[in-house]
């Protein structure tokens, strides 16, 4: 009898371990982030990178705010204050980005040197919205884009590079301390390569990205002075996103 009671005690302990693991297995799982959640329709007509935004996508879309201060001290609309709009097609995510500032910087000539203390605008793209470490790696990119339109990320060797072909961009000046940047944005998956193929993705509806937009503002000094961005980091380190796509928001891409 004792030898049954313990067959059976010890079947009732597997059986139950089993389910535990029958349960927890699928969080083991790497999990798609929904931070910040914005629908993105498809572009309605052709959108020229000129910088004006006159276009009727445009026009029928809605202005999302840059607000979020990741460093520095707060600042005032008199300094700076920022908003933007998204499109896409089949071959491009479209940003259109207005920024009132009123000194910009663009001191330091060579585009691989600390190109986050001028004046730029940085778009984070994770193209799959799986979020996680992209510091050494293309799992997501963080593009700088100076006020002369070079773009630099770092490579996975920790190097800066130029990564102009993946994004189109146009500034013009619609007032004394206004901007209109305009930019097309060749999405890449996290296989992505300089010495591999570099082909870019077409874009389809119901996809999601994890997506930011931030500005470095330097108004006088030797380095930036504030980040102000799109999504609302939790917790004081806020300047997370050249290494933690976690933190970017999602957008999901939608026909209509």
């Amino acid at each position: 009898m004792k030898f049954y009671k313990t067959l059976l005690l010890f079947a009732c302990l597997s059986f139950f371990i089993n389910c535990k693991n029958g349960i927890e297995k699928p969080l083991l799982k790497k999990q798609k982030i929904n931070h910040q959640l914005h629908s993105v329709l498809k572009n309605i007509d052709s959108i020229v990178i000129d910088g004006i935004g006159n276009e009727k996508t445009w026009n029928n879309s809605s202005w999302l705010p840059i607000n979020q201060l990741w460093l520095g001290k707060p600042i005032d609309s008199s300094d700076f204050s920022g908003r933007y709009k998204l499109s896409w097609s089949d071959d491009a995510l479209y940003v259109l980005a207005e920024i009132k500032d009123d000194i910009l910087m663009d001191n330091i000539k060579n585009p691989l040197e600390r190109w986050w203390d001028d004046d730029c605008v940085e778009i984070f793209i994770d193209e799959d919205n799986s979020g996680g470490n992209h510091q050494f790696n293309h799992n997501a990119f963080a593009y700088h884009i100076g006020l002369n339109g070079d773009v630099v990320d770092l490579d996975s060797i920790n190097s800066p590079r130029l990564f102009n072909n993946h994004i189109v961009s146009k500034k013009t000046m619609t007032k004394k301390d206004t901007y209109v940047w305009e930019f097309k944005i060749s999405i890449y998956p996290d296989t992505y390569s300089f010495d591999g193929d570099q082909t870019a993705l077409k874009l389809k509806s119901k996809k999601k990205i994890g997506f930011a937009i931030a500005y470095c503002d330097n108004d006088r000094s030797k380095f930036r002075e504030n980040f102000i961005g799109s999504v609302l980091v939790k917790g004081d380190n806020k300047n997370q996103g050249w290494i933690n796509a976690d933190i970017f928001g999602t957008i999901l891409l939608k026909n209509k």
